[in-house]
């Protein structure tokens, strides 16, 4: 039968037609963005994004603690001074505080160093230099007549290297004394009539623990005396010669001299303050080849 043939014909041939009908409806249609890349949409998530992010979380969290392991809890930018606990010092904090010490110490010596110059300044304007004081005048007879020019500080003579007459300073209280002192100038103290002047220098201070500490030791001064430029070839006994005959009766006499100097130096201490006091008057006399001071 020819007829069945080709229904079956006609079947396959629909079918093919059907087929290439479907092909080209599937050309026409635009395709799905999801399908041709799925994993393109960023709001689902997978298990194994899901495992990732929160692994991500973990280790950023652990390195966060290692981070803060390593801070010290006790520093002085977390803690208040309040309740900071005492620290120890370190060898840091010893050179630190030795420098500040240092420095402190060196600005106080400066300022001690202005300060000792402005009093020494002031002490020297308060003072005057008296020359050609008679041998026979005590410290106690020229204060005496310089307290009429305001009240006297302090008083000292001393013995000048170019003649048998002394020299002394005298400090005031204040300036308007040491000016009002040099009206004094020509007065005749003793034997000669002194001379006054505004002093350059002030007077030395006194050592306290060179002073004599007893009535005994003040009255062995008393009767001592210094000398200066004594000839080398003078021995100590032609020395007391001297002196027992020209004052008076010695108690001690001791010679000191060196190969440093070309002079000695005696200190002569008499039975009498009498004795003493003349032997000032010996001054100036040539013993040896030197002249006595």
């Amino acid at each position: 039968m020819a007829v069945p043939e080709n229904a079956d014909v006609k079947v396959d041939s629909s079918g093919q037609n059907l087929d290439k009908n479907t092909a080209s409806l599937a050309d026409t249609i635009p395709p799905c963005p999801d399908d041709q890349n799925p994993g393109s949409n960023s709001s689902v998530e997978t298990p194994n994004s899901t495992k990732g992010s929160e692994g991500a979380i973990k280790s950023e969290i652990s390195h966060s603690d290692v981070k803060l392991s390593k801070l010290n809890p006790m520093a002085k930018e977390y803690v208040p001074k309040s309740i900071a606990p005492a620290q120890p010092f370190t060898a840091d904090d010893n050179d630190l505080f030795a420098t500040m010490r240092m420095n402190f110490g060196q600005r106080h010596r400066r300022m001690s160093k202005k300060t000792n110059l402005a009093q020494k300044e002031d002490v020297i304007r308060r003072t005057v230099h008296v020359l050609d004081i008679d041998q026979q005048v005590t410290e106690e007879q020229l204060a005496g007549l310089f307290q009429s020019c305001g009240q006297v500080v302090d008083c000292r003579i001393c013995h000048g290297n170019k003649s048998v007459l002394r020299l002394a300073f005298i400090e005031f209280t204040d300036e308007e004394g040491a000016r009002s002192a040099l009206s004094l100038s020509g007065t005749l103290l003793g034997s000669y009539p002194i001379k006054v002047r505004l002093s350059k220098t002030a007077i030395a201070p006194v050592n306290s623990s060179l002073l004599p500490m007893s009535e005994d030791e003040r009255e062995k001064c008393a009767k001592t005396v210094y000398c200066t430029n004594i000839d080398k070839k003078v021995t100590q006994k032609e020395l007391e010669d001297f002196f027992k005959e020209a004052c008076g009766e010695i108690q001690h006499l001791r010679l000191i001299g060196d190969r440093h100097h070309q002079s000695c130096i005696a200190f002569v201490e008499f039975k009498l303050v009498e004795s003493a006091i003349s032997a000032i008057n010996c001054s100036g006399i040539i013993l040896g080849g030197f002249p006595v001071r």
